[in-house]
């Protein structure tokens, strides 16, 4: 993708960034001053608490009118007020660039979520993955869309493999973020256990394109492996097409289950439809984006 093309997703997830967020006020933080509530107490306005003076308390947090009444000292207690943790994994391989329509939705993903974690004051991490190999990108670089350079030179041992977290840092009490259209084979659980690993709660978004989970083929076709870059000849019969598609059915199946099993919002966000489009129509009733206002 071209700097021009990146500006324009950068542009249309700006404008999606002002009507959606991610459900952020729903958890309990601990962790930087911000504006979220947190999970221990601190110096807001939320009223939470009374509990007994303790000598070297803050003075100002005595409830006066108490101690006019009972002649003892206590204190006010209120809710800590945090700012969220935010890690953003996000799935480079090839398959989510082969096609221009995928390659722009998975990049407008990308600046969407760091668009909306940053209008929530969140601490926003961001990795690059690409089969075993990862990098960390600085949220300060976005706009320059240097980034995807980075994501694409990865040298990645096999790219066809899951996804190797092993070498990703995650925080602890962090939202992980994964964007990944999840074409990669294996059981889900090992790899949102890991995602869950330190308190975390987890959020999948996965773009998709009309042609790969509902394609019309028949006859003869030359197939390339988007990963390895090889090339395959292939007739496409009615029963070819039909294991296909039961194939590809089951694999997001067992991903729904697995998201369920460990608690995961997941969002499957076709390619076609504009952004905001899409997000409504799918990532808000998944649960994992709310409406702004």
């Amino acid at each position: 993708m071209t700097a021009e093309e990146l500006q324009l997703c950068h542009s249309r997830a700006l404008a999606a960034a002002g009507r959606l967020r991610l459900p952020l006020r729903s958890k309990v933080w601990r962790g930087q001053a911000g504006e979220f509530n947190g999970g221990g107490t601190g110096s807001s306005l939320d009223f939470q608490d009374h509990r007994s003076y303790v000598p070297g308390d803050d003075p100002r947090h005595l409830n006066w009118q108490a101690y006019a009444r009972t002649g003892h000292y206590t204190m006010k207690l209120y809710r800590e007020e945090v700012r969220p943790v935010i890690d953003l994994i996000f799935d480079a391989s090839e398959s989510m660039f082969f096609d221009p329509v995928k390659a722009a939705r998975s990049a407008e993903l990308f600046y969407f979520i760091v668009a909306t974690a940053r209008a929530n004051g969140a601490s926003v991490g961001i990795h690059v993955v690409r089969g075993d190999a990862s990098v960390r990108v600085d949220p300060d670089s976005i706009p320059s869309h240097r980034w995807l350079d980075a994501a694409r030179a990865l040298p990645a041992a096999d790219a066809s493999a899951p996804l190797d977290l092993s070498r990703v840092t995650l925080r602890a009490n962090a939202v992980r973020v994964l964007i990944s259209d999840l074409l990669f084979p294996g059981n889900p659980d090992p790899l949102l256990r890991h995602l869950g690993q330190r308190h975390g709660s987890i959020i999948v978004f996965s773009p998709f394109l009309a042609s790969e989970a509902k394609p019309e083929w028949t006859g003869n076709y030359e197939f390339v492996d988007a990963e390895r870059q090889t090339r395959h000849q292939h007739r496409i019969e009615p029963s070819v097409l039909d294991r296909y598609l039961a194939a590809y059915a089951r694999h997001f199946d067992l991903w729904k289950q697995s998201c369920r099993r460990h608690q995961t919002a997941f969002a499957r966000i076709p390619a076609e439809p504009d952004l905001a489009t899409a997000l409504f129509s799918s990532a808000v009733p998944a649960g994992a984006l709310e409406t702004s206002h």
